[in-house]
């Protein structure tokens, strides 16, 4: 196996085959090019959704959705993200995952590591790849937070809240999303997390605060914290910072949860069709770390 990187945020896995287990050496290289790289792309992987879910469980427990409607079949860990329909005109997949800025899993206490997607479908327009992903950098964005907005946040915590996000996304035109059930609220109430963290493999300083799920911050009042959340969020998503992939089928696409935030770009319609295996690993092997 070999990583290559990108100039900037990103890398390519070459010379792999991620449907069969990794030896040691190449194991432990992946999970560091994960922390230092932030994204790593393997293209061209024939994989199902049990070598998806074999791959993501070496590195962490993988979830299960709170609003776990679509997945693979007798494999609840492997969510279907999809536009597709069936001949009844039943949704195949989730539509609308990921669009708009956020770190998944942040509104959890047991936070996520990374996700790992699988792309079998992928929409196209006049031979051009549409709904790329995008994302940014937070190890860069914590380096080069102003000193005096470091040091304003360090120690603090922010409130996340899964339903900030869900709600933004149920609310634009075509969602077929509901509103939460009682339930699932139950099981995912907002959570404080630090807004500055040690990343549990590089060891370096994150911006830990993403526009998706995080509402306030603890110790101010509502004035000041909303205008120092619009800071950082205008802070952290410069386009400096910006790593967008252009899907092709076959690609296998994993990320640092920690380290980045994303964005799934939402330009094509039911007609460009969208078929991708999705596995998320939490940070469960990284709990110590994650405390320092």
């Amino acid at each position: 196996m070999r990583i290559v990187a990108n100039p900037g945020l990103g890398a390519r896995l070459l010379d792999v085959d991620l449907a069969r287990p990794l030896d040691g050496p190449d194991f432990d290289a992946l999970l560091a090019g994960l922390g230092r790289h932030g994204v790593l792309h393997a293209p061209g992987q024939a994989m199902d959704a049990a070598q998806l879910a074999a791959l993501g469980a070496r590195l962490g427990t993988l979830e299960v959705n709170v609003a776990n409607k679509y997945h693979a079949p007798g494999i609840p860990e492997v969510m279907i993200l999809s536009n597709k329909r069936d001949a009844q005109g039943r949704a195949l997949g989730l539509g609308d995952a990921g669009q708009g800025w956020h770190t998944d899993m942040s509104y959890s206490a047991d936070i996520a590591l990374a996700n790992i997607l699988h792309a079998k479908e992928v929409p196209l327009r006049d031979g051009v790849a549409l709904g790329s992903t995008q994302f940014l950098d937070m190890h860069a964005a914590a380096t080069e937070l102003p000193a005096e907005i470091a040091a304003r946040i360090r120690g603090r915590r922010a409130l996340h809240d899964f339903e900030k996000f869900w709600d933004m996304v149920r609310k634009r035109p075509g969602s077929e999303r509901g509103p939460l059930t009682a339930e699932q609220r139950a099981k995912k109430p907002p959570v404080w997390q630090p807004m500055l963290r040690r990343h549990p493999i590089t060891g370096r300083e994150v911006l830990y605060c993403n526009p998706g799920y995080a509402t306030m911050i603890e110790g101010l009042e509502k004035p000041e914290s909303d205008a120092l959340l619009a800071f950082l969020f205008r802070h952290q998503t410069q386009t400096k910072y910006l790593y967008a992939h252009s899907w092709s089928a076959g690609d296998v696409l994993m990320w640092d949860n920690i380290g980045t935030i994303h964005n799934a770009v939402a330009d094509y319609s039911e007609a460009e069709p969208r078929y991708i295996l999705r596995v998320q690993v939490m940070a469960d092997r990284y709990t110590e770390a994650l405390a320092a």
